[in-house]
């Protein structure tokens, strides 16, 4: 992974370096409770006590963990090939268009399991498409991904309102969604699961989508550091010119991984509109795409760590909803600033203690 120091051990790198970064960040927000006039001991029990303290919560909290944990090896892939990838929200969202036109078409026709499988290949399609024209642009006209990418987030806005309200929209109804889609194209909800063997869970958006977004961080895995295709993407991030001496064509591959990072992304449309809104709508993918840039920065762009920044970026979803509802003098929005926070300290600030732990390191081995 690139920044990684040699010198130090691999712990130290991916693990006690981003574990401090985290811990800074969060004392940082201690501080900004307090100036509010809000106990920070008091704020992070109730935080914790609403992602973690009840089942509700709990598939709360793993609920928004799936979608970041979609949007975070989105932006992963795209980073080993030296791309930053910051179009996961328009990604996201045109990954769930494709979940709700294929439904709409199909679901009164076609069997819920193969349903549920195309309706998967679709979002992965409209996603991985929607990403491969800014990966083309990039790689063929030289124009920058993170322009092209913010571009098209706006772009999928714009379509979507559009379709929402002129196409789409159910007949009769003022309210900018789909008609609902039929319980075949329904993902199962994890309490009826545990239902279905006689275990009690109280209701929560909680589908079986988690699977697939743990599926996908193996398959992540699997890819970049076991295949042919993985070790093209990180020696064209590493050094370019070295790969075209290899025999790699960088372009090609820059396409592989935009298409790649744009279906994982589309998963997003999985969760929300075959698990949870049951209907196409506006907005059902706000925050996971950006939210997904800090995930994969405070994870390494590592599967592993992008799986764990997930559930800590929905523990502070839903106990920042938590939070919010407990305490008047506080909103949803400082979950926005705790946010920015993790961004500041595991992004910009990533190697703020790497000399002081290395200097420890050469002290113990001189």
């Amino acid at each position: 992974m690139k920044g990684l120091d040699r010198n130090l051990p691999t712990w130290v790198n991916v693990g006690l370096l981003p574990l401090l970064n985290v811990v800074t960040a969060l004392l940082v927000s201690a501080v900004v409770f307090w100036l509010i006039d809000v106990n920070p001991l008091e704020a992070a029990e109730i935080l914790l006590y609403g992602a973690f303290g009840y089942q509700e919560g709990i598939g709360f909290t793993l609920y928004y963990t799936t979608n970041f944990i979609f949007t975070g090896l989105a932006v992963a892939i795209a980073f080993h090939v030296g791309l930053f990838n910051i179009g996961g929200e328009g990604q996201a969202y045109i990954g769930g268009l494709g979940v709700g036109l294929l439904c709409l078409a199909l679901d009164a026709s076609v069997p819920g399991p193969v349903l549920l499988l195309l309706s998967t290949l679709a979002a992965a399609l409209f996603g991985a498409a929607w990403a491969f024209i800014p990966g083309w642009l990039q790689a063929y006209r030289g124009s920058h991904i993170v322009i092209t990418t913010i571009m098209f987030n706006f772009l999928a806005s714009s379509l979507m309102v559009y379709l929402m309200v002129n196409v789409l929209r159910e007949p009769g109804q003022m309210a900018p969604q789909s008609r609902a889609l039929a319980e075949t194209a329904w993902l199962p909800f994890m309490h009826d699961l545990f239902a279905a063997i006689g275990i009690e869970f109280e209701r929560s958006p909680l589908n079986i989508s988690l699977f697939l977004a743990l599926l996908c961080a193996f398959g992540a895995w699997v890819f970049i550091w076991k295949t042919k295709w993985g070790y093209e993407i990180r020696t064209v991030g590493s050094n370019q010119q070295a790969a075209v001496y290899a025999g790699i064509k960088p372009a090609r591959v820059m396409l592989l991984a935009m298409a790649i990072s744009g279906a994982l992304a589309g998963f997003v449309g999985v969760n929300e509109i075959n698990g949870v809104q049951h209907r196409l709508l506006l907005d059902f993918h706000y925050g996971y795409g950006f939210a997904g840039i800090a995930v994969a920065l405070m994870g390494r762009n590592h599967p592993i760590g992008i799986v764990l920044a997930a559930l800590l970026f929905g523990a502070l979803y839903q106990g920042g909803a938590e939070l919010a509802f407990e305490m008047s003098n506080v909103n949803r929005d400082i979950v926005v600033v705790m946010q920015g926070l993790v961004i500041l300290f595991c992004g910009a600030l990533e190697f703020l203690y790497k000399p002081l732990i290395a200097n420890m390191f050469k002290e113990k081995t001189a």
